[in-house]
């Protein structure tokens, strides 16, 4: 199920900007990027809601069969849109006066309103709904099904879990953003909707198998108030004194009177764990702001480096470029770049490559080796390790930067065609890219797995939902905070990002401060990570009472 939802989930975002940019809507390319940084972020940030309501009302099957449900109709508004006759029955006529074809990308300008705008953004916004609460209640329903069997099949659990995603985003972005770019983008919204059907059709069918559990209650808004009042337990690194236990009539807020809820201790209790879990979660804001530049300033990077030719044969490859002939530095001949039809979306392949052969490396060879010795790292060390190689991608990339950007000062650049854009690309071939793309998905296996495994693991049990949420919400978080500090750095007069004389190219930015900037700021997460997992230890229970506070007298 996770394997199709991520397949129709990519396969909605990866060409979402040139569908909108197309002849059939004619929108701008800042409003499609905004929209697609709207649906990005929304599909993250709206998770909480997922969560909160699978805790309090629905459970996590019913929030897992409504979200699919939700998610597979507000899908649906895509391939209508795309259909002529579909577009016109829910999108009306275009207004008059306005340019449906015009070419951004070629130097041209958009005129007139986003047409169809309420419609595609109505439908985004409620497919982001469905999309984030699927992420927020899917991965630990999956994990209810294999708790019983112990906290290695959780762990593995996990692994392949997270292996299922990147099986999707291989079969989207080799296969829809291909059909999308080449064939259709009719057919190339229909195949993402085919996958949530079978998606949704195949968990309606396992129902029986399913270990299915009723809503608890959050206890989030106890925890606020607990918060609020100063009540419950020291924050991780306090003094290490115990919390004076509830007097008998001492009263606490959010007192519930119905049967099955949980205690007053519960809340308490259950405050420690949280107040444990959120700085620990806080730490991935940075390691998502990094972990996001691949699917933007990484991208943006590949695009002006040498992508070899796939599509073009012989001498049809200088016919689209009108016979370029470009010098390098010393005066040499320079061959022409041409690219044909090579979709931009398989740049990020080799992330989910690496990640599909080291997954199941870890899960059968890794761990177990380190399990039998005794030395298997516990989760927070793991993504310690992990925030080291994000580390190390980032810098990789800022070196990576430089060098481009002495190309650039040597005139050794040639005109590159992905898709239907032209890019001023230097002769450095892309494939120096693969060392922070290797890093990159080596972080994923250490930081972003044994985190979803620590979020679910440490979660109060009224509250996983919730929790599971709040990790999907920090990503988002971290996205949107990247995009801020990128936006920040492209202010006028001198910003290292703000290149407007080379409009459409990034040869005249400093894109390798801005990668610097991000892995100072990476950096230091790195040390307080590793400091936190030295130091963290999950409190064990009182007697009859699940996660109450005990301080280091207890042990």
């Amino acid at each position: 199920m996770e394997g199709l939802e991520k397949a129709a989930f990519f396969g909605i975002a990866a060409n979402l900007a040139f569908y909108l940019t197309s002849s059939a809507l004619g929108w701008g390319g800042s409003q499609a990027a905004c929209a697609c940084l709207l649906f990005l972020g929304a599909s993250y940030l709206l998770s909480p809601v997922g969560g909160w309501l699978a805790d309090v009302y629905l459970g996590r099957y019913g929030a897992v069969a409504i979200s699919f449900s939700l998610y597979l109709l507000a899908a649906s508004l895509l391939p209508v849109t795309a259909w002529p006759d579909g577009r016109l029955s829910v999108c009306g006529h275009p207004p008059a006066g306005t340019t449906l074809n015009c070419s951004w990308h070629r130097g041209g300008t958009c005129r007139g309103t986003q047409y169809c705008a309420p419609t595609i953004y109505a439908g985004l916004l409620v497919m982001a709904l469905g999309a984030s609460s699927v992420r927020a209640n899917l991965t630990p329903f999956g994990a209810d099904q294999v708790r019983d069997q112990g906290g290695d099949a959780t762990r593995r659990f996990f692994n392949w879990f997270y292996w299922s995603i990147n099986i999707g985003a291989v079969f989207s972005l080799l296969v829809v953003a291909f059909v999308q770019q080449n064939v259709s983008f009719l057919a190339g919204y229909l195949i993402p909707v085919a996958c949530l059907a079978l998606a949704l059709l195949i968990f309606l069918l396992a129902t029986p198998t399913f270990v299915t559990k009723p809503p608890t209650g959050s206890q989030v808004s106890a925890m606020i108030k607990l918060a609020l009042q100063n009540r419950g337990c020291a924050w991780l690194g306090a003094s290490g004194t115990r919390t004076s236990r509830r007097e008998p009539g001492d009263p606490l807020p959010n007192s519930r009177p119905q049967p099955g809820a949980p205690s007053l201790e519960e809340d308490l209790a259950n405050f420690q764990v949280l107040a444990r879990i959120l700085p620990v979660m806080l730490t991935f804001i940075p390691y998502w702001m990094v972990y996001f530049q691949m699917q933007s300033t990484y991208y943006l990077q590949a695009l002006h480096l040498r992508i070899p030719s796939i599509f073009q044969h012989g001498q049809d490859r200088t016919s689209i470029l009108q016979g370029y002939t470009v010098r390098d530095g010393a005066g040499g001949s320079v061959d022409q770049l041409d690219e044909g039809q090579f979709p931009d979306a398989w740049l990020l392949l080799a992330n989910v490559v690496v990640l599909l052969a080291l997954v199941p490396l870890k899960d059968h060879l890794i761990d177990p080796f380190l399990a039998r010795r005794g030395l298997l790292p516990s989760a927070l060390k793991q993504m310690a390790l992990g925030m080291f190689f994000s580390l190390a991608s980032i810098l990789a990339a800022g070196v990576l930067e430089r060098e481009r950007l002495q190309y650039v000062r040597r005139n050794q650049t040639v005109p590159q065609l992905v898709g239907r854009d032209r890019y001023p690309a230097v002769t450095l071939p892309v494939w120096w890219q693969v060392p922070q793309y290797l890093l990159m998905a080596s972080s994923e296996l250490f930081a972003s797995i044994p985190g979803l495994e620590f979020a679910y693991a440490e979660a109060p049990k009224s509250m996983k939902g919730a929790i599971m949420g709040l990790f999907f919400f920090i990503s988002g978080v971290g996205s949107l905070l990247g995009w801020g500090l990128l936006a920040l750095l492209s202010l006028p007069p001198r910003g290292w990002m703000r290149c407007p004389e080379n409009y459409g190219s990034i040869a005249g930015c400093r894109m390798d401060n801005y990668f610097f900037l991000l892995a100072g700021i990476q950096a230091v997460t790195c040390l307080l990570v590793t400091w936190i997992s030295r130091r963290y230890r999950r409190p064990a229970p009182w007697p009859g009472v699940p996660h109450l506070c005990r301080g280091p007298e207890d042990d």
